[in-house]
C-alpha cells in the first residue's frame, strides 16, 4: 500500500475514531456507576459528575475536533496546490504524532503542563506548514 500526501489526514480521523470509542468505554460504566439515565446527558455539562478519568477522554475527543481542524485544511490546502514535498509530508506526520501523544497524556495521566507542551508544539507545526505554504504562493 503506497501512502500518499494526504495518509497523516486518514491516520488522525483514525486515531479520533479510536478516542470516540475509548470515549465510551470509560463514560458509559461511569454512568451505569452513578446510576445516570442517558436521558440527563442531554445538557452540556451534565456529566460533570462523572469521575475524572471518565471525563477526560471525552475533553480529549472535543480537543480532536478543534485545532485539527486547522491541520485538515493545510494538508488538503497543500496537497492541492503542490506544496505536498517531504518536508510538508514529515511536518504532517509530527503534527499527527503529537496529537496522539498528547491524546495519551491528557487520557491517561492528564498532566497539564505536559499536554500543554505537546499542544504548543504541535502549533507550531501548524505555523510551520501555513508559512510553507503561504511563501510558496508568494
Amino acid at each position: 500500500m503506497e501512502m500518499t500526501f494526504l495518509t497523516p489526514v486518514l491516520a488522525l480521523v483514525s486515531w479520533t475514531l479510536i478516542v470516540w470509542f475509548w470515549m465510551y468505554a470509560r463514560r458509559i460504566p461511569a454512568m451505569n456507576a452513578a446510576g445516570l439515565d442517558p436521558q440527563e446527558a442531554q445538557h452540556p455539562g451534565s456529566l460533570n459528575v462523572l469521575p475524572q478519568k471518565a471525563r477526560f477522554a471525552a475533553d480529549n475527543y472535543n480537543h480532536l475536533h478543534e485545532q485539527p481542524t486547522i491541520f485538515y485544511a493545510l494538508i488538503i490546502y497543500s496537497h492541492l496546490v503542490g506544496v505536498a514535498d517531504e518536508l510538508n509530508l514529515t511536518l504532517a506526520w509530527a503534527y499527527v504524532g503529537l496529537r496522539v501523544l498528547h491524546s495519551l497524556v491528557q487520557i491517561t495521566i492528564n498532566k497539564v503542563t505536559l499536554r500543554f507542551t505537546l499542544f504548543a508544539v504541535s502549533t507550531l507545526v501548524l505555523v510551520v506548514i501555513a508559512i510553507r505554504n503561504i511563501l510558496a504562493v508568494l
